[in-house]
């Protein structure tokens, strides 16, 4: 039996930067420590000139992310604040100035989506399922910024279908709309890694950073301020009722309060 702490490990490997979400026991959901250590590890692959590609995958072959430990929602005194947050953790993902690639094998939900997303290529098994099914589990949202960048990269139709009808995706169907890379088998998923990663370092740099980080830029410009819709929803006794219910293995029973 693993009995690893939840981390996120980093392997410097040449030119690539391997980092694992690595809490098996929850389907590599994470704890606040571990996204805090996702921001140091970005900061630190943005200031390290070597690293040319960096390449996020969950430990095992059950999920990549399955989101946030729900544990830590417990005594949320803050409201939007936690939205507010991950928003400042995902940012420094989302404006790395490197290529990244996401090796994802079974589960992609919730924060697991948002990361997956912040990547710029997505390569997954063929049996691997894509979702933010909150709407069913913990009844909160999104911030402005989150919810901005994934509807730009999968489209508004799938994001209310993963939204509004708390739906997982398949793979092939995210294959075809082109938000996925390349589908493997699980025997091949790495060997189709290396190749996509081995294909960007060979490329421009500067040309790659321009690219990616305006991009990035032009998804977060404009964005509303949503603040009284976050602290309506984190704020709810619905959302309390989620997280009370997700921690006693039982069905919440919502009341729009």
């Amino acid at each position: 039996m693993d009995t690893t702490p939840p981390c996120i490990t980093l392997e410097l490997d040449g030119a690539i930067a391997r980092i694992t979400f690595h809490n098996p026991a929850a389907r590599n959901a994470l704890t606040w420590p571990m996204y805090e250590e996702l921001k140091r590890i970005c900061d630190d692959l943005e200031t390290n000139p070597s690293i040319r590609v960096a390449v996020f995958r969950g430990a095992g072959d059950k999920a990549f992310v399955s989101g946030s430990d729900i544990q830590q929602f417990v005594d949320l005194k803050h409201d939007e604040a936690y939205e507010v947050a991950v928003d400042h953790i995902f940012h420094s993902l989302q404006h790395l100035s490197i290529p990244t690639i996401a090796l994802i094998e079974g589960l992609a939900v919730g924060s697991g989506l948002l990361i997956a997303t912040a990547c710029d290529f997505r390569i997954s098994t063929a049996d691997a399922r894509f979702g933010i099914p909150v709407a069913k589990t913990l009844g909160n949202c999104l911030s402005p910024s989150n919810l901005s960048w994934i509807a730009a990269h999968l489209g508004v139709p799938m994001v209310k279908r993963m939204l509004l009808s708390a739906e997982l995706i398949k793979a092939p169907e995210l294959l075809n709309s082109g938000y996925l890379y390349q589908t493997t088998s699980p025997e091949e998923i790495v060997g189709a890694v290396e190749v996509l990663a081995t294909k960007l370092i060979a490329l421009a740099p500067i040309t790659q950073k321009a690219s990616k980080v305006t991009l990035a830029r032009l998804m977060e410009s404009n964005l509303p301020d949503c603040t009284e819709l976050m602290r309506e929803t984190y704020n709810s006794a619905d959302f309390k009722e989620g997280v009370n219910a997700f921690l006693d293995g039982r069905p919440p029973k919502w009341i729009g309060k």
